[in-house]
């Protein structure tokens, strides 16, 4: 049999590894400076594109597609080249992806600050790197199946069904969710609304989670595991199982992000049904990951490489457990909301994610540069460092969690609240987010340790670029099962059909929940007094997305005791009808807005947006003082209308066209409110007065982007009517 030689492409793994480290420590910095503003607030007062808000979503943008993306593609790179005894179909498709990659993060890193954002959770990048992220991952898939074509190893190792089943449902979902109507280069609005927007959301966020952070890191942890260990994978049987059982059951998993929410209860329930069932191939994968070690645990006291992912193993079997289980409703109904979920995300990121990927490099660098890792102690060092820093990340946040939602439910003898205030349920969990800034500091410090390794690991080697091999070219056999071959066995070798199969697959239950819930007038029943923003509440609520007031605040009252007697009536599916995108949220550090509108003056929401603490003290929230001091702009206002009535809002020409007029006297209103305040008059009229004896330009306050925000705020909530409660359902 011949044998050919061939040369595996090394360079493109260095470029990923390099680009990893880079934008972990970014990735893993923004969130630190994040944790620290829970502490103290104001820490960058004055400066909009580094608020709370603009770079809560740039954290994790950076952390999810920019650290964990370019290790899975680091580790897709070195082992399927390998698997399969071929290098990479196309060079210069492997260096587009990493190239256009890279360009995508820095566009990231420039737009989500300057609040350039669609809101939603974990896609929150506009339009043109939505389409530029599908074109990027369509050269990485096409790369992928290229290899497979020309392989020279007959069956697909296990690994690489996780790399095609990623590829295959990431398109999916990023192509479903992000379909939106473009109104200028960086805005657009989503093309679902309400209860479908956060359907489809979800099955989006749950999913990216599953199938980006999960599915790609467990072929990662099949190829890497047992090279580390030196063992063969424990089970094969139990592989098939867990693959095919993880990627059908989980695409069915994300409604339970909605539990008791507006969103019908039949897609709550399969939510429930399938998240429970999750936990079994779930641990399925853990235990063949763990038991893979047989005969290897001697080693891992010394070895750094299967410290790490031991943990990390560890912490997929927590967070994959932790999972169904809160996706139970009596579970569900204390944790959302609350800490207890950010300790939760954290362990899967930090330990799964997180240590995978350090226990990966470790290997990989001092193989692509034929030398040993410098020193041994000092992976070891930040091994117990980013262990500790976990602990002490994870630990105070599940209290918090539970404190919050102990407080939040606590009601007096008489019926009253005990905690009416809800600054009472923040101010006692400050020194939980002590401990979670000193844990996030352990662990970032760690990865610095690491970074220092790594360098000087690859002064001292010697680099491989282009790794010679040898192997048998692939013979012709037939495409029938041949007499004595398992039916999986044949499927490995077919990797046409493997992919339909796994495409199918995740189809099955995309299709049963997407489908109804675009079916409009059937599940979201309408309410007759729910109309359309006027173009200054949707100007103010264009602002609310930009400020990134979603990460905070959510607007969906439950329909629980204790909220409705927080904050008002419980929300109903058909109130959110004209939201493009729904702004539900699903972290509650200030309170509920749903009910918000009309409930403090406008004089209240000037001064809490200018500065929160003179109308809350103790609050945490951070000064949004340029809100009052900048210009509206108001140029695309009518191009923003015009997209509305595309999608359905029922906006007329004629209000379109009158769209100027409306703002104006809408502004004029609420500035002649802002003056009922002796305080405020003095003082606006004193800049008035300033600006015009020193020539300056002066904005009048019913042009200003505050204007819009209040007119925003004033009106949630305010449409229902206690006639129209009789007449709608909940669901």
């Amino acid at each position: 049999m011949e044998v050919q030689q061939f040369y595996y492409d090394n360079k493109i793994v260095k470029k990923f590894i390099i680009a990893t480290m880079f934008w972990g420590i970014i990735g893993m910095s923004v969130g630190l400076l994040l944790a620290f503003m829970f502490i103290f607030p104001n820490i960058t007062d004055g400066i909009s594109w580094l608020s709370f808000g603009r770079l809560r979503p740039l954290h994790t943008n950076a952390v999810i597609f920019a650290f964990v993306g370019n290790a899975l593609y680091a580790g897709i790179y070195y082992s399927t080249q390998r698997l399969l005894k071929a290098r990479m179909w196309s060079d210069a498709l492997s260096n587009i992806n990493f190239w256009g990659w890279q360009l995508i993060i820095v566009g990231a890193a420039i737009t989500l600050p300057l609040g350039y954002t669609s809101s939603k959770e974990y896609a929150e990048l506009e339009w043109p790197f939505d389409i530029a992220i599908a074109l990027i991952w369509v050269a990485f898939g096409a790369n992928l199946i290229g290899t497979m074509i020309k392989r020279r190893q007959r069956h697909l190792y296990v690994a690489i069904w996780f790399y095609l089943a990623t590829f295959v449902t990431v398109a999916v979902l990023h192509i479903f969710n992000n379909i939106e109507i473009p109104v200028s280069a960086l805005k657009s609005y989503s093309f679902y609304s309400g209860v479908q927007d956060a359907l489809v959301q979800w099955w989006y966020g749950h999913n990216a989670v599953a199938f980006f952070l999960t599915t790609p890191f467990l072929g990662l942890m099949y190829y890497f595991v047992p090279k580390a260990a030196n063992r063969p994978v424990y089970s094969y049987r139990l592989s098939i199982i867990h693959f095919w059982s993880l990627i059908f059951i989980y695409i069915w998993a994300g409604p339970h992000h909605l539990l008791y929410t507006a969103l019908p209860d039949w897609a709550q329930n399969l939510g429930v049904a399938f998240s429970v069932m999750l936990l079994f191939p779930s641990w399925g994968g853990m235990i063949n990951g763990l038991l893979t070690l047989r005969g290897a645990w001697d080693k891992v006291r010394t070895d750094p490489v299967l410290k790490f992912m031991v943990v990390a193993i560890t912490g997929y079997g927590m967070a994959t457990f932790e999972g169904p289980m809160l996706s139970l409703k009596n579970v569900n109904a204390i944790a959302h909301f609350s800490d207890w979920i950010i300790a939760h995300v954290h362990v899967g990121a930090l330990a799964w994610n997180g240590f995978l990927t350090f226990g990966m490099v470790y290997w990989l660098v001092p193989r692509l540069f034929k030398t040993k890792l410098w020193s041994i102690k000092l992976a070891n060092t930040h091994f117990w460092m980013g262990t500790l820093g976990i602990i002490i990340y994870a630990l105070p946040m599940y209290v918090a969690g539970f404190v919050q939602a102990s407080m939040w439910k606590q009601f007096n003898p008489d019926g009253t609240l005990t905690y009416g205030n809800f600054l009472e349920t923040v101010t006692q969990i400050i020194p939980m987010y002590w401990m979670r800034a000193i844990g996030g500091s352990l662990y970032i410090l760690g990865a610095f340790v690491m970074l220092y390794n790594i360098v000087k690991t690859v002064r001292q080697g010697s680099a491989v670029e282009d790794e010679l091999a040898e192997a048998a070219a692939l013979q012709p056999v037939t495409k029938k099962r041949t007499a004595g071959e398992a039916y999986h066995s044949w499927l490995e070798r077919r990797p046409v059909k493997l992919t339909i199969f796994a495409t199918i697959a995740i189809l099955i239950g995309g299709m049963v929940q997407i489908i109804p819930s675009l079916m409009v007038d059937e599940y979201v029943p309408v309410i007759s007094s729910v109309k359309p923003y006027t173009p200054l509440e949707l100007e103010g609520r264009d602002i609310y997305i930009r400020e990134g007031c979603v990460s905070c605040h959510s607007q969906m009252v439950r329909p629980f005791r204790s909220e409705v007697e927080r904050y008002g009536e419980y929300s109903k599916a058909g109130e959110y009808r004209y939201d493009f995108p729904f702004l539900w949220g699903s972290k509650r550090t200030g309170p509920d807005l749903h009910r918000i509108g009309q409930k403090y003056s406008d004089n209240w929401h000037l001064n809490h947006m200018y500065d929160p603490q003179s109308t809350s003290s103790g609050s945490i929230m951070p000064s949004y003082k340029w809100l009052v001091q900048d210009e509206l702009d108001k140029s695309k206002t009518e191009d923003k209308m015009r997209a509305m009535q595309t999608l359905g809002v029922p906006y007329t020409d004629e209000e379109i066209e009158r769209a100027q007029q409306w703002m104006s006297e809408q502004g004029t209103q609420i500035e002649q409110n802002l003056y009922s305040d002796p305080d405020f008059a003095t003082s606006y009229e004193a800049d008035k007065k300033f600006a015009e004896e020193n020539g300056e330009e002066f904005t009048e306050m019913r042009d200003r982007e505050i204007v819009a925000l209040i007119a925003y705020l004033q009106r949630l909530g305010t449409d229902i009517k206690a006639e129209d409660l009789k007449q709608v359902s909940t669901k």
